[in-house]
């Protein structure tokens, strides 16, 4: 990924004229991280789809007894996109750090895809990933960009007046 290395390297120039004209900039670093990440999470949890679940109860029992039947509760998903959180920004010895995680149980298989099995544990396919954390993992490159600049601008403006 040349993206990570294009986008390290401008933020360790923009962090260098940072660091010229006010010195420890760690508070800086978690302002633009978590206004980055944010953006990645916005996006991570518009792309993550939704169940939509039917109030129709329809099955056969081992008796071969046809059953049928409408429920009044009617369930609506989302609990996977509901679970997509950040933790607040930690500072480490690189730098500062900041994650997105969802502890739902089944998100990676969402996310990654997984194959699909009969009872016997033989393979029928594979369902393909919906991959909405790599593509939030882009929109948190691109915003940590604009977010640099703005803020190397916001500080050039405090300095030059």
């Amino acid at each position: 990924m040349s993206n990570v290395s294009d986008n390290a390297a401008a933020a360790n120039r923009f962090r260098d004229e940072l660091k010229a004209m006010c010195g420890d900039i760690s508070q800086i670093d978690k302002k633009v991280l978590t206004a980055a990440v944010n953006q990645g999470l916005t996006d991570v949890k518009k792309n993550t789809p939704i169940g939509h679940y039917s109030n129709v109860v329809d099955f056969d029992t081992y008796e071969g007894k046809h059953v049928h039947f409408e429920t009044g509760f009617k369930q609506q998903g989302g609990t996977m996109r509901k679970g997509w959180h950040s933790p607040l920004a930690q500072k480490t010895a690189g730098g500062v750090e900041k994650t997105i995680e969802n502890p739902v149980e089944y998100a990676s298989y969402v996310n990654d895809g997984h194959r699909t099995v009969t009872r016997d544990g033989v393979t029928l396919g594979f369902v393909e990933g919906k991959h909405m954390l790599e593509k939030a993992v882009h929109v948190v490159d691109a915003a940590l960009s604009r977010e640099f600049e703005a803020e190397v601008r916001r500080v050039q403006q405090r300095h030059d007046s």
